[in-house]
């Protein structure tokens, strides 16, 4: 038998419980500070934010069950019957100190409305900001083991879907070296429910071991000053990215969502700079060559 909406709410509060308590490990020094709130409109969620930590200089991890009725913007858009809904999910993004330290973020959503109306949505992505192609095939390849547990193919579509997603279309760039986006995934058996379920879950559990392999790999590596001011330009392309295409912080502004809560993926510092043009050969400028779709890192090969 299917889980219920409400089954389904308390298996993504252990997920964030689960990722809280392994960052907390690898960070070392850091804790999370729980902010439990309410929507007006009904439902709430818990955000926890990463504070004071020797790897993380800012962390979001933050669950949330929402119900209501679903507004007329997201009725016209999403091309629905006019229904009551109920959305709950786990959403993450973390900002390292050292440059080296990849940008991450997560998201697994559930949503539902009492007309029937069903589906899964969610991903993994991973945003360097000096692209080491070795890396990103460890990350893909990690994350291509859990898609084939759920389904054969999926790999390659979830990536393709993710690639497409995640493009910074006024800047003609890849926001960084993708992963897997999925949405409107609607199985229709028990068992594939509960397999959609399940493979949800698995990239939630997935989140803290790949990113406890990059801070311990790479958080003690020493940066300069302009190693430093390019991260707050690609952390300026991150906020970009959020604010004029983020599908699901559109999602929560427009049914009124808590505020501080969508906007937990801001980085801590940010910078923009007219015109920059990395000069040629260096790092930066290599790294912009990788952002770009429909690499195919897990079989990359130096």
């Amino acid at each position: 038998m299917r889980k219920s909406k409400e089954e389904i709410a308390e298996i993504y509060r252990g997920v964030q419980d689960h990722i809280c308590a392994e960052l907390t490990r690898h960070d070392g020094e850091g804790h999370f500070s729980e902010d439990q709130w309410d929507r007006p409109e009904g439902g709430g969620g818990r955000t926890r934010i990463f504070t004071q930590g020797k790897i993380i200089e800012k962390g979001g991890v933050a669950f949330s069950a929402v119900h209501g009725k679903t507004p007329e913007k997201i009725l016209k858009k999403l091309k629905l019957q006019e229904a009551d809904f109920f959305a709950t999910g786990v959403s993450i993004v973390l900002h390292p100190k050292n440059p080296h330290v990849p940008i991450i973020h997560m998201n697994i959503r559930y949503f539902e409305m009492d007309n029937g109306t069903f589906w899964f949505g969610g991903g993994i992505d991973l945003t360097p900001h000096y692209v080491i192609p070795a890396e990103a095939r460890h990350f893909h390849t990690e994350v291509k083991k859990v898609c084939d547990q759920y389904e054969t193919g999926a790999y390659d579509k979830f990536k393709k879907w993710a690639d497409d997603y995640f493009f910074i279309k006024h800047r003609n760039e890849t926001r960084g070296i993708g992963g897997i986006f999925y949405d409107h995934l609607k199985p229709t058996t028990d068992e594939d429910f509960t397999k959609t379920l399940d493979f949800s879950v698995a990239i939630g559990h997935l989140f803290p071991d790949i990113y406890g392999y990059f801070m311990q790999k790479n958080h003690s590596k020493p940066f300069t000053s302009t190693e430093q001011a390019w991260q707050n330009l690609r952390r300026g392309r991150y906020v970009e990215f959020n604010l004029v295409w983020d599908a699901g912080t559109k999602f929560g502004l427009d049914t009124n969502g808590r505020t501080e809560s969508i906007l937990m993926s801001m980085p801590p510092h940010a910078g923009w700079e007219y015109m920059h043009t990395p000069a040629e050969g260096s790092a930066e400028a290599k790294t912009l060559a990788w952002l770009k779709k429909d690499i195919d890192w897990v079989n990359w090969k130096s």
